[in-house]
């Protein structure tokens, strides 16, 4: 059947998603869900939410989300587009600036789809290394004639790492391309990038609920630029991309400050405890400002630990990057179920 596809779609892997068990029960501490229920105002605005309003086509710009973000971000509303899930902003940016044959540049190792949407394209990537403190070098703002985007998660997956914005602004303003800060776990550190994009055009902030805000499953995100950037951006991405409930969803959550921050510093404080508890089992750990953190062991390899953690009902995710080599990296459960992972940890090392 490959005869009836694009030849670069033919060649290419495809992006392969964490496991998500349907059945079997797990402790799963693969994905980087939040390991809490999200916002009691996103189940009432669920609730209130008429049915008889499904007959209708939601608004396609999402302006009651757009209006409540720039609120909570200080931008105005229409330096904000809105998404299903962050991952659709990135597939629209990359379908609006990027050709066939063009290029495509991120940093390694960071999340896999940056590639994967390249590939969709027929452009060509190029994988910039970290340097062994996971900051970047000069290289990764070098200019090349046919660099069109850039990717570059912060914090970063699967290390949990951080580059300082004023670092990050500085090689947004070497690229001769725009610049997709992926932010999907920045309300983790306490910072972020979007008050640099006014001073710089090429620069673009994309932004999730699914982690902080608990809402993987309701499938939004939104994307931050100056106003001449997102009315392109707009031209490309689906007609009514983000459905009525996940708009309403979206916007409670996103109104619920209080919330949030109850939130972000649980799972910070449960983020710290379990890193800890794992240095004291021996892994070697990278510090992290995300929602998981990134580990090896000096004596297993991490393929075992990953299939003896699976035998015992619990999912972390193994990856493995050329050059890079392998590791874990293990989302922040529940106090109970971190208990559990660690106790099979210490069984099987």
């Amino acid at each position: 059947m490959n005869r009836y596809v694009r030849p670069n779609i033919a060649k290419m892997a495809g992006y392969v998603p964490g496991e998500q068990p349907q059945h079997a029960k797990f402790i799963k501490l693969n994905t980087n869900e939040n390991p809490f229920p999200p916002s009691p105002k996103v189940a009432e605005a669920i609730r209130q939410f008429s049915a008889e309003r499904l007959t209708r086509y939601p608004d396609p710009t999402a302006a009651s989300f757009r209006t409540a973000a720039a609120d909570r971000l200080g931008v105005p509303s229409d330096w904000i587009l809105c998404g299903n899930g962050s991952d659709d902003i990135l597939t629209i940016c990359t379908r609006a600036f990027v050709g066939e044959g063009e290029r495509v540049r991120f940093p390694t190792p960071s999340y896999i789809l940056y590639r994967t949407l390249a590939e969709i394209q027929g452009a060509r990537w190029e994988a910039v290394p970290f340097r062994a403190d996971w900051g970047l070098g000069d290289d990764f703002g070098s200019s090349v004639g046919d660099l069109k985007l850039a990717y570059l998660p912060n914090p970063n997956s699967p290390s949990g790492t951080w580059i300082e914005p004023n670092r990050v602004l500085e090689l947004a303003e070497m690229l001769p391309c725009p610049l997709i800060v992926d932010e999907a776990y920045a309300d983790f550190t306490g910072d972020s990038c979007v008050s640099l994009v006014s001073r710089c055009e090429k620069m673009l902030v994309s932004r999730t609920l699914s982690k902080s805000y608990a809402l993987a499953g309701l499938r939004f995100g939104f994307l931050v630029g100056q106003p001449s950037m997102i009315a392109e951006l707009a031209k490309v991405k689906d007609s009514y991309n983000c459905d009525m409930i996940s708009i309403a969803a979206a916007t409670a959550a996103i109104l619920d400050r209080e919330w949030l921050a109850e939130n972000v510093t649980r799972v910070v404080t449960l983020r710290e405890s379990l890193a800890d508890r794992l240095s004291h089992l021996g892994f070697d750990i990278v510090p992290s400002r995300a929602n998981f953190v990134w580990c090896t062991h000096p004596e297993r390899s991490p393929r075992a630990l990953y299939e003896g953690l699976k035998e015992r009902g619990i999912l972390v995710r193994y990856m493995e990057y050329e050059g890079w080599g392998a590791g874990l990296r293990i989302s922040v459960g529940t106090p109970e179920q971190q208990d559990v992972l660690l106790a099979m940890l210490a069984e099987i090392v």
